[in-house]
């Protein structure tokens, strides 16, 4: 792709870092901007670099936050002794959106993938372990995506736990094995949460490792 305008290709460039943004995408977004006002870009640009620069993440369960604690964590009508554990904070959103679970989360930030590079020590598994000890939690959710990886953290997880008196359940498989969570439709998403079953029988049936 041949520019006229060094500053117009490098703008492109940026762009084209972003996930699913390829140079056309990304060079008719550049040419959007460029017909705005001035003040609007200077706006649009200041709130993104303010958003990366303030933002924060819960020191209870690792969701971003505009404060230490998140709203979810630091709502008093929330179960914080019911606990459900997912992948991303786009989980956090999926499920927030079927309006069907009222408990907390927890994200891990990532599930176990060899091939990636990614152990146990890389996620937020530490903390997990820690709050299930020491919070009195009563019941942990594995809201993971029913995958090989998702399998194998909530194997792992639950090896983890199991010294703890805590019950361990997981979303029922109302989602297609192979499939992402978060692209799960919010009526099947919450009817895996409402029929979460026990671990056991979660791995009896998977049968993954």
């Amino acid at each position: 792709m041949i520019f006229s305008s060094a500053l117009i290709e490098n703008a492109v460039n940026e762009f084209s870092r972003l996930p699913g943004v390829g140079k056309k995408t990304a060079l008719r977004l550049v040419l959007y901007l460029l017909k705005q006002d001035t003040a609007q870009v200077e706006l649009f640009s200041e709130t993104i670099a303010r958003m990366r620069r303030q933002i924060k993440f819960c020191k209870h369960c690792h969701n971003v936050s505009d404060e230490d604690i998140c709203s979810i964590c630091a709502n008093p009508a929330r179960h914080s002794n019911v606990v459900c554990v997912v992948e991303n904070i786009r989980d956090v959103i999926a499920i927030e959106n079927t309006q069907q679970f009222n408990g907390v989360y927890h994200v891990l930030g990532g599930i176990i993938s060899p091939i990636d590079g990614i152990g146990p020590e890389q996620l937020h598994i530490h903390s997990l372990v820690e709050r299930v000890q020491q919070q009195g939690i009563e019941e942990v959710i594995m809201a993971l995506s029913p995958t090989i990886e998702g399998d194998t953290t909530i194997y792992y997880l639950s090896k983890k736990l199991r010294e703890s008196p805590v019950k361990i359940t997981t979303i029922a498989r109302g989602i297609a094995f192979g499939g992402e969570l978060e692209y799960a439709d919010e009526m099947t998403l919450a009817r895996s949460l409402a029929n979460r079953l026990p671990l056991d029988n979660y791995l009896q049936q998977g049968k993954p490792f």
